[in-house]
C-alpha cells in the first residue's frame, strides 16, 4: 500500500512546478469562483490540498485577509512558503492529511481542486463528508473541483474517483444544496487534456 505522506513528499521534492499535471499559472477557475460569487475579503478560506498552486497567491493580490492553506506535504507547503516571502506571514499554512485534521475554526469557503478525488474508499469519502459539513459555516460555501467521468482514472500514479454532480449530491446533499456545477478542460504541462468538473455548495 502506497505511504500518501512519503508520495507526496517525494512529488514536491522532486518536481518542479511545470512538471506536475495538475500546474496552472493562473488558477482562474477557482478565481472566478471567489468573484462570482461576491466573497467578503475578511472571510475565513481554506485551501484544501493546495500544495503550490498559485491561488493564495492570486487571493492575497485580491485582498483576502483570512487565508489557511492545507497539505499532507511539507515540501509544498515550504515552497510556497519561499515563494510568498514576506506575504507568507498572512497566511495559516496546516501540514496534514486531510483526514487527520480537526479545527475549531468554521470556515466561510472550504475550496478544493483535485485534492478530494484521491479518496477511494467509502470510509475515506464518508470521514471527508463528516469534516466538510462540521467545518463549514451555515451559509458557507464549498467548492470542489475533481476528474469528471470523462477525466482520467489516475493522477500522479495514484487511483482517484471519478465525480458527476449527481455523486456530489449523493455525498453532500444532506448538508448543502447544489448551486451550480460545470464541465472544463484543464489543458497540462504536457499537452494532454483532463476533464473536470466543479461544483459549488452551500451549506443549509
Amino acid at each position: 500500500m502506497i505511504n500518501k505522506k512519503e508520495h507526496w513528499e517525494k512529488v514536491f521534492a522532486t518536481k518542479e512546478q511545470n512538471e506536475v499535471s495538475w500546474y496552472q499559472p493562473k488558477p482562474q477557475t477557482s478565481i472566478d469562483f471567489f468573484v462570482e460569487n461576491s466573497i467578503p475579503k475578511d472571510a475565513k478560506v481554506i485551501d484544501i490540498g493546495g500544495g503550490d498552486s498559485y491561488l493564495i497567491d492570486n487571493l492575497l493580490e485580491m485582498g483576502y485577509t483570512n487565508l489557511f492553506l492545507l497539505d499532507i506535504s511539507e515540501n509544498a507547503i515550504n515552497k510556497i512558503k519561499n515563494r510568498l516571502g514576506e506575504n507568507a506571514k498572512n497566511v495559516t499554512f496546516i501540514v496534514s492529511d486531510i483526514l487527520d485534521f480537526q479545527s475549531e475554526i468554521r470556515f466561510d469557503v472550504w475550496h478544493d481542486r483535485a485534492s478530494f478525488h484521491f479518496l477511494t474508499s467509502n470510509e475515506d469519502i464518508a470521514t471527508y463528508q463528516n469534516l466538510v459539513s462540521n467545518s463549514v459555516a451555515e451559509n458557507g460555501l464549498l467548492f470542489l473541483g475533481t476528474f469528471s467521468e470523462s477525466g482520467p482514472l489516475k493522477c500522479s500514479g495514484l487511483e482517484i474517483t471519478q465525480y458527476s454532480e449527481a455523486k456530489f449530491i449523493k455525498i453532500f446533499g444532506s448538508c448543502f444544496a447544489m448551486l451550480n456545477c460545470f464541465n472544463e478542460n484543464h489543458a497540462t504541462p504536457f499537452d494532454t487534456i483532463q476533464n473536470f468538473i466543479f461544483c459549488t455548495l452551500k451549506k443549509k
